[in-house]
């Protein structure tokens, strides 16, 4: 993959990136310095890419994995009314804490499923765990909004 195409692929991601990261960080710096620090490990291990089609997935793993350094290195906690998902309706804020108050193992499946839409099969890659899991995870997930919402 030569240094155009990567580009390109990685753009057509951006979005989707900064969402992801988001979710993990709540803070847009950080969601920046993830995305820069991911795209560069990434053209790094472009090598590593085994199958093609399944960059977006490889892109979002790496990145994933340098949210999660930068919440090891930063060890901080947000309040809640800073933690905002910007595809989430800024007219409901009640969605917005109820899906804030789940824990990440849960949020983070659910938010790739209905904001970005991906597969329960593309969760599972990226996530490197297994679709049943994720199956348990989103619908936990679900139940517990649900059960906040009706409050």
């Amino acid at each position: 993959m030569d240094r155009n195409e990567f580009a390109s692929r990685v753009v057509e991601q951006t979005d989707r990136m900064y969402r992801v990261a988001y979710v993990l960080l709540h803070n847009n710096e950080d969601c920046r310095d993830a995305m820069q620090e991911a795209a560069l490990k990434a053209w790094e291990k472009r090598s590593t890419l085994r199958e093609p089609q399944y960059f977006a997935t490889w892109l979002i793993r790496i990145l994933i994995n340098e949210c999660r350094n930068i919440q090891r290195k930063r060890k901080r906690i947000l309040p809640i009314n800073e933690m905002v998902i910007p595809a989430v309706p800024a007219h409901d804020p009640t969605l917005m804490i109820a899906l804030q108050n789940l824990p990440e193992k849960l949020r983070l499946p659910l938010v790739m499923h209905a904001i970005e839409g991906m597969t329960y099969e593309e969760i599972a890659r990226t996530l490197k765990l297994p679709r049943s899991t994720i199956t348990g995870r989103i619908q936990r997930a679900k139940q517990q909004l649900k059960k906040e919402l009706e409050v």
